[in-house]
């Protein structure tokens, strides 16, 4: 049975930050770092004490992780080993100061045993091993020691020279009291770097409380606060045979007492986003992604009797077509905005149309201001709305199938000559106000940009988004609202809405036909897809001997599903994060069977591996990889099993509710539909809880564990 682990998290925002700058501002950002490993890096805030993010990220993690950190501005203070419960967290946490000389790794072998009998009480610690400490000496390792406290007890094994990787093999032993065993008692064990000259450095610890508790650090909140949404999910992931059953009945016919309205019946508002995005992941991977949107959008719309409020609420069927958008259209995106969203940050001009907000400072009048901005304004808007309406040919197939399903369903419910709009609207509502207009608002959440937009920049920005909503709109709610500032671009977007009607005209002329091989696969990597470019530092291997700075040469790679390859020079520039490289190229190299468990972090110099000492040249590696840590997003590969658990866990929580709507079906109708689809989803639920108790027992943990050290 495979074991899948999960986290989730949301960095919203910062408030409070102590300034860096001289301007007495500072530019933060934020490092996720897993077991001491960075995972994930924000963009840069630049000139701000009090940031907004909202970086959503994704982990793919090995059972079994210990440590979560949040670092701002380059680990000066950070969020520390924060407490997960199963539901997460969603607050704002206070920040401490980090050491930076103190960063703590590496992970420590030991067994705890309590020994008693009538004449004393003691406690034997075997101190087994330890490896990937921290370096502490000029020579890239340390010379590290390990003490065992308890109360006013301690003890100290012998020190190992030269060497991050120490091996101890000794059994500490401290006598007792009965009296010192208290319920609230706490071993402490300690590694440090023994010097002969000064004070020893600490190298990190490990407490084992007596009783399972866990308590979060307090903070007094001196150094601002960072809003964090946490979540973490362990799963055990069973054989594909299991989940073939829920499989099955999900991908039947739908109708009104299908699995998915009972489904929709249980779903809880917290969980609907991820509910659909995994209903979406699914029924791609089965080919039936229309039919799915399809359904629930019938559904919606056979329920909806006020067109004004159609597709208002965050329903499953809004969720799971914005899921499927951003699944199927992120390159179309891209395609479509990143030219006008460049030429927006290249030439950052200003632009204000509020009169409270006009700088009165510039050199010019406020209707000079007004003026000008209007034209640059209807300058991008232009070509925004050109670029859009000239893209039916982008467009992917199997998202012009989904919309012409939809724009059929409201035509056949709205069919009055008064409601002549609502099936355009029905429409430009995802594909304008959910997709297009939040992607212009903040070009980085939608990986256009590498960075936020500056103060200037993303006024631009702001004001062309309201625009291209009420584009979305078809203009029918301009001079309604309290924006009258706004008026002058109405012109630009009434003469629009001709334009946009035929445009959707065109996106949903399309035959079933033209979707079908576009309908599934849509995830996984075709022949010499691009995953990954940018500039990296190249260094060529030449033997043992140290690296010189002449040794790394800046160029340009291109990570595909097939090759990784590099040249002096772009045809066009795109910086990466290190941590998103890594994390591409994880996922490229997701199916090769030869990948490394293991690797020295060392050279092997005089005879033996610097890092572990040992002789052997190609000895296994003494340092694990972290092959299994990638970041998640839509390019992942499909993988049904883990997102048929999702689906079981759902159901799982709402047994009682499908127990309901059984009872409620058989006193109502012997033969009602619903009794029999809720009796068989029951039965599948009912067949999972058994199959992952019987996998559950055949585990057996025996051995010590290995346990990572902490500051």
């Amino acid at each position: 049975m495979a074991k899948n682990t999960s986290l989730y998290f949301r960095i919203v925002e910062g408030r409070n930050l102590p300034a860096k700058d001289v301007s007495g501002t500072s530019d933060p950002y934020c490092i996720v770092k897993v077991d001491n490993e960075i995972v994930a890096r924000t963009a840069t805030v630049w000139k701000n004490l009090s940031p907004f993010w909202g970086e959503e990220y994704t982990l793919h993690l090995p059972m079994g992780f210990h440590s979560l950190s949040f670092y701002l501005t380059g680990s000066s203070f950070c969020i520390n080993n924060i407490c997960l419960v199963w539901a997460g967290i969603d607050n704002w946490l206070n920040l401490t100061r980090v050491d930076p000389d103190e960063e703590v790794q590496g992970e420590i072998h030991l067994s705890l045993e309590l020994l008693e009998d009538a004449e004393r009480i003691s406690l034997r610690c075997q101190v087994i091993e330890a490896r990937d400490l921290a370096p502490r000496d000029i020579s890239g390792t340390s010379d590290p020691f390990a003490r065992v406290i308890f109360n006013n007890h301690s003890a100290e094994t012998s020190i190992i020279k030269r060497t991050r990787f120490p091996h101890w093999g000794e059994t500490l032993e401290l006598e007792l009291d009965s009296e010192e065993l208290s319920e609230e008692g706490t071993v402490t064990l300690e590694v440090w770097d023994w010097d002969m000259v000064g004070k020893n450095d600490f190298l990190g610890k490990v407490k084992i409380i007596t009783v399972h508790l866990r308590e979060c650090i307090a903070h007094n909140g001196k150094l601002g606060a960072l809003r964090l949404k946490v979540r973490l999910v362990e799963d055990r992931i069973l054989p594909s045979i299991y989940y073939q059953p829920l499989i099955d009945l999900l991908v039947e016919s739908v109708e009104d007492s299908s699995p998915l309205t009972m489904l929709e019946e249980v779903t809880t508002v917290e969980s609907r986003q991820d509910v659909a995005m995994t209903l979406v992941k699914i029924y791609l991977g089965q080919g039936l992604v229309v039919p799915l949107l399809d359904y629930l959008n019938t559904r919606e719309v056979n329920h909806t009797t006020d067109p004004n409020t159609l597709f208002r609420s965050n329903s499953l069927a809004s969720k799971a077509m914005e899921q499927f958008m951003k699944a199927v259209g992120m390159l179309y995106l891209h395609d479509v905005l990143k030219p006008i969203i460049n030429r927006i940050f290249d030439e950052r001009k200003y632009i204000e149309l509020d009169p409270c907000k006009i700088d009165l400072n510039r050199a010019v009048s406020e209707a000079e201001v007004r003026d000008s901005s209007v034209e640059m304004l209807q300058d991008y808007l232009s070509s925004i709305i050109e670029s859009i309406i000239n893209s039916v040919d982008q467009c992917p197939p199997v998202m012009r199938l989904a919309f012409k399903q939809l724009h059929k369903r409201v035509e056949e419910q709205f069919a009055e000559p008064e409601n002549e709009d609502v099936k355009y609207l029905a429409i430009s509502g995802f594909f304008f106000l959910r997709f297009f207009a939040p992607a212009i608002l903040t070009p980085k959440l939608f990986h256009l940009r590498d960075q936020y937009a500056d103060t200037r920049t993303s006024r631009t920005l702001l004001l062309l988004a309201k625009a291209l909503q009420s584009v979305g709109n078809l203009g029918l709610q301009l001079g309604h609202g309290k924006e009258q500032w706004m008026t002058p671009l109405h012109p630009i977007i009434l003469c629009s809405v001709a334009s946009v009607k035929d445009f959707l005209d065109k996106l949903i002329d399309i035959d079933h036909d033209s979707g079908k091989s576009h309908s599934g696969d849509t995830l996984k990597c075709s022949s010499a897809v691009i995953v990954k470019e940018g500039y990296l530092q190249k260094h060529k291997a030449e033997g043992p001997q140290l690296l010189s700075r002449f040794a790394f040469k800046k160029r340009y790679f291109w990570l595909t599903s097939e090759s990784l390859s590099y040249a002096k020079t772009p045809d066009w520039q795109n910086v990466n994060e290190l941590n998103q490289w890594l994390s591409a190229i994880r996922k490229a190299s997701i199916y090769n069977e030869r990948m490394l468990p293991s690797f020295h972090p060392g050279a092997h110099r005089g005879g033996k591996w610097s890092c572990c000492l040992q002789a052997d040249r190609v000895v296994s590696g003494c340092s694990r990889t972290h092959s299994a840590v990638t970041l998640g997003d839509w390019s992942d590969p499909l993988d049904p099993d883990v997102e048929t658990q999702t689906i079981y866990k759902q159901l799982l929580q709402g047994r009682d509710k499908l127990r309901s709507v059984e009872r409620r079906a058989m006193y109502v109708q012997v033969t009602n539909p619903s009794r029999g689809v809720a009796a068989r989803l029951l039965r599948v639920i009912v067949d999972l809880e058994e199959a992952h108790a019987t996998f559950q027992r055949r585990e057996k943990e025996e051995g010590t564990s290995v346990i990572p050290l902490n500051p």
